[in-house]
């Protein structure tokens, strides 16, 4: 997705988003451990994963590709 500017979605994406828990609980959600840190991410979306901030409702979406994602979730969570 490099160079495409972030995407609104509508509709059941959008609620799909939510509070993604890991084996390490706030671990995987906050990158400090900040509780204000947190990044929310909808799941059942072919081939992307969508993500946004989640103390902003109605900002903008970043679409990661899933391979993308799969390697960054290995590089952070070990």
């Amino acid at each position: 997705m490099a160079g495409h500017p972030p995407q609104r979605l509508g509709g059941p994406v959008l609620g799909q988003l939510r509070r993604r828990r890991g084996r390490h609980d706030d671990a995987s959600t906050c990158s400090n451990g900040d509780s204000r840190n947190r990044v929310l991410v909808a799941d059942g979306v072919p081939r992307v994963v969508p993500l946004r901030d989640s103390e902003t409702a109605d900002g903008s979406v970043v679409l990661v590709g899933a391979s993308a994602w799969v390697e960054f979730v290995r590089g952070t969570v070990g």
